[in-house]
């Protein structure tokens, strides 16, 4: 059985393109571990929209984010920061999860 994992629907588009292919979480999603495969589903509505492999999850701090993160997350490292910031008010430390979609 896939255990299921969310994103917010806004990031549906680039998720699907190939994009995006990392995702940075706090200690309460860092669960997923490496080969396992997840059923992704919408946050906001609990929709699925695809399957997702993980790579590898790694610990990353705040401070250690940088462009070639941003660029996995397609969107600039400020824009990558601003977003962090806004899902996780006062954190600076995070998982690192890298993924790949499967279906």
């Amino acid at each position: 059985m896939n255990r299921k994992f969310t994103f917010f629907s806004r990031f549906i588009p680039d998720i699907l393109a190939g994009r995006k292919t990392i995702t940075i979480r706090d200690d309460s999603e860092s669960w997923p571990k490496p080969g396992e495969l997840l059923e992704v589903h919408t946050f906001e509505d609990d929709r699925w929209f695809c399957q997702l492999r993980v790579l590898e999850i790694s610990p990353l701090a705040l401070t250690d984010f940088n462009a070639e993160h941003a660029q996995q997350e397609n969107m600039s490292l400020a824009e990558l920061r601003d977003v962090i910031a806004e899902i996780y008010p006062g954190q600076d430390t995070f998982w690192l999860i890298r993924f790949q979609l499967t279906a």
